[in-house]
C-alpha cells in the first residue's frame, strides 16, 4: 500500500484500485481492515479484505418466485460448520467424480447423510453407501441440520428434512456448469445452499435451459434457498477466482441441503 498525492494505492491479485484520502466512513474501515490483514499476513492483502464491510445489498434478496438469497446467514456458524466438516471428510474424503460422458468434475466431492448424491459412467445417482469404501455414509451433523432447516424456514419453507448433504469443494479456476438438481424423489422440497470460503459467482436462471442465467456474488456465510416455481432452475458456479481466505485460504466450501429419498 503507497501514499502519494492524497490517494492510496491498494496492490491487489487482480489490479490495483486508488481511493482518495478524503473519503471518510466506509474507507476508513477500509483501511483499518487493511492495516490487520497486512500484519496478519506479512504484508499480502487477501481477497476476504472487505468481508466484514457492509453494503447497501439487503440481507435477503428474492432471486426469482421461490429463490432467496440469504446474505450473512451462516457466517456466525462458519467456524462451527468447519470444525465439523473436518470430521465428515475424514470418514469420507473427497473425491472428482466422473460423469456419464466420461468427464471427470473439476469440483471434488463428498457427502454425509443417510444418502449421498454420486456420479459415474452409469448415470447420476443417489446411493446409502460411499462407493470408495463400501459403508454407509458420515451422519450428518445435527448442527448442520438445524442450520438448513432455520434457512428454509427463513426462505418461506417449513419442515424441511434433508436427508442428504452434497460436499463440494472449489479450488481457484474450478467451476460447475449449469445444471438442474433433478435426481431426487420428490421436488416439493428446497435445496439450501451454504457458501463458505472464497467468493464465488453463482449463476442461477430459470427451469428452461434457454433462460439466461443471473450473476450473484456469494461470500462466506451466504446461504440460497430455492424451491417451489424454482425448484428446477438450472443453476451453477462460475470459474473460482484465486484468492485467500482466513478461514479456507485458497478453497471455497460449499454444503448443499436436500431431501434425496
Amino acid at each position: 500500500m503507497v501514499a502519494s498525492r492524497g490517494f492510496y494505492r491498494v496492490n491487489l491479485r487482480h489490479g490495483v484500485n486508488e481511493v482518495g484520502t478524503g473519503q471518510r466512513h466506509t474507507l476508513g474501515i477500509i483501511f483499518m481492515t487493511l492495516s490487520k490483514r497486512l500484519s496478519a499476513d506479512n504484508g499480502r492483502v487477501t481477497t476476504d479484505l472487505f468481508e466484514d464491510i457492509h453494503t447497501s445489498e439487503p440481507a435477503q434478496q428474492t432471486l426469482a418466485p421461490g429463490a432467496v438469497l440469504l446474505r450473512g446467514f451462516a457466517r456466525e456458524a462458519g467456524a462451527e460448520l468447519l470444525a465439523r466438516l473436518e470430521l465428515v471428510l475424514a470418514a469420507a474424503p473427497l473425491r472428482h467424480l466422473v460423469t456419464p460422458g466420461g468427464h471427470t468434475m473439476s469440483v471434488a466431492m463428498s457427502n454425509c447423510g443417510p444418502l449421498g448424491w454420486v456420479s459415474s459412467r452409469s448415470g447420476y445417482r443417489y446411493e446409502a453407501l460411499d462407493p470408495l469404501s463400501g459403508q454407509p455414509w458420515p451422519p450428518m451433523p445435527e448442527s448442520w441440520r438445524a442450520l438448513a432447516r432455520r434457512a428454509a424456514t427463513q426462505a418461506g419453507f417449513d419442515k424441511f428434512a434433508p436427508d442428504a448433504c452434497l460436499i463440494n469443494q472449489y479450488l481457484p479456476g474450478s467451476k460447475l456448469s449449469l445444471h438442474q438438481d433433478k435426481d431426487e424423489n420428490d421436488f416439493s422440497a428446497p435445496i439450501v445452499s451454504v457458501s463458505l470460503g472464497l467468493p464465488a459467482v453463482f449463476l442461477f436462471g430459470t427451469p428452461l435451459r434457454n433462460g439466461r442465467p443471473q450473476r450473484y456474488r456469494l461470500q462466506h456465510g451466504d446461504v440460497v434457498v430455492w424451491g417451489g416455481p424454482a425448484r428446477l432452475a438450472f443453476h451453477g458456479v462460475a470459474p473460482l477466482a484465486d484468492g485467500n481466505h482466513a478461514l479456507l485460504g485458497q478453497r471455497r466450501i460449499n454444503l448443499t441441503f436436500r431431501c434425496a429419498g
